[in-house]
C-alpha cells in the first residue's frame, strides 16, 4: 500500500509539474504573443505616421502646383521682373508677407502671397470706373508702365508732379473729385495720400517692404522701386481691369512693360 502510494504521489508530482511547466511556457508565450502584438501595432502607428505624412507632403505639392496653376502669370515671371525683392527695411504692416532674407539683407517677398494680393488688388479696382480713379506715380522707374496703364485703362494719371490740393480745395480750377486714389510708393505719393484721406475716399495701395499700408483699403505687395516690377504689376492690372470693365484695346506684350525705357 505504501508502495503504491509513493507511485501515486509520484504520478501527481509528475503531473503537476507538468502543468506548472505547462502555466509557466503558456504564460511566457502568452506574454510574447501579447508583446508581439503590441510591436506590430506600434509598428502599424509608426507605418500609418509615414503614409500620413507621404500623404500631407503630396497633398500639399497638390495644392501648391494647384496655386501656381492659377496664377495671374506663370511663376517665372514673378521672379524674372524682380517682383519678390523687397528692402533691407521691413515694416510690421509688410512683416507677414516676408518669407526670409538673402545673405545681403534684402527681405523677399512670398510669390504666392504676391499674386493673391495681386489679385485682390483687381478684384478692388474692378469695383471703380476710370473716370472716378487716379493713379499717382513720383516714381521715375515707374512712369512708362504708369502711362500705359492710363492710356489704356482711361484712369487719369499724375506722374512727375501730384498739384497740391487738386482733391481737396474746391476753388481751384483744376479741382478733381474722385473715389479712389492709386498710391505707387506711400513715401513719394504721400501728399495725394494725404488729400485722399482728407476727403475720405478709397486708396490702392503698391506696398514694398519699406511701406506702411496705414491709410490703404487695398493693398498690392511687391517691389515698386524697380522698372521690370513695376511694369509687371501695371501690365496685369491694365490686362485685368480691362476685361473686368470690356474695354477692348490692344495690350502690349509683357515684354514691353519690363523692358528698357
Amino acid at each position: 500500500m505504501a508502495k503504491k502510494k509513493e507511485d501515486d504521489q509520484a504520478v501527481n508530482e509528475k503531473d503537476l509539474a507538468k502543468e506548472a511547466e505547462k502555466e509557466s511556457i503558456d504564460s511566457v508565450t502568452e506574454k510574447s504573443l501579447e508583446d508581439k502584438k503590441k510591436e506590430l501595432l506600434a509598428k502599424a502607428k509608426e507605418l500609418k505616421k509615414k503614409v500620413d505624412v507621404a500623404k500631407t507632403e503630396e497633398l500639399k505639392e497638390q495644392v501648391k502646383a494647384k496655386k501656381r496653376a492659377d496664377m495671374l502669370i506663370p511663376l517665372d515671371e514673378y521672379v524674372k521682373a524682380g517682383i519678390y525683392l523687397g528692402t533691407k527695411v521691413v515694416t510690421p504692416d509688410m512683416k507677414p508677407f516676408v518669407y526670409r532674407r538673402r545673405a545681403d539683407g534684402l527681405a523677399i517677398f512670398n510669390t504666392d502671397l504676391i499674386d493673391e494680393k495681386l489679385k485682390e488688388g483687381l478684384a478692388f479696382l474692378s469695383k471703380f470706373n476710370p473716370e472716378d480713379t487716379i493713379l499717382v506715380c513720383k516714381r521715375p522707374a515707374g512712369w512708362k508702365a504708369a502711362k500705359m496703364f492710363s492710356e489704356l485703362t482711361g484712369i487719369r494719371l499724375f506722374s512727375k508732379k501730384y498739384p497740391a490740393g487738386i482733391l481737396t480745395n474746391t476753388q481751384l480750377p483744376d479741382f478733381f473729385e474722385n473715389e479712389l486714389t492709386i498710391i505707387t510708393d506711400q513715401w513719394l505719393d504721400k501728399n495725394a495720400l494725404n488729400d485722399t484721406l482728407v476727403v475720405n475716399k478709397k486708396v490702392l495701395m503698391i506696398c514694398d517692404t519699406n511701406n506702411f499700408a496705414k491709410g490703404a483699403d487695398q493693398v498690392i505687395i511687391g517691389n515698386n522701386k524697380s522698372e521690370k516690377s513695376l511694369g509687371l504689376i501695371f501690365y496685369l492690372l491694365t490686362r485685368g481691369y480691362c476685361k473686368a470693365k470690356g474695354i477692348n484695346k490692344e495690350i502690349p506684350d509683357l515684354e514691353f512693360w519690363t523692358g528698357e525705357r
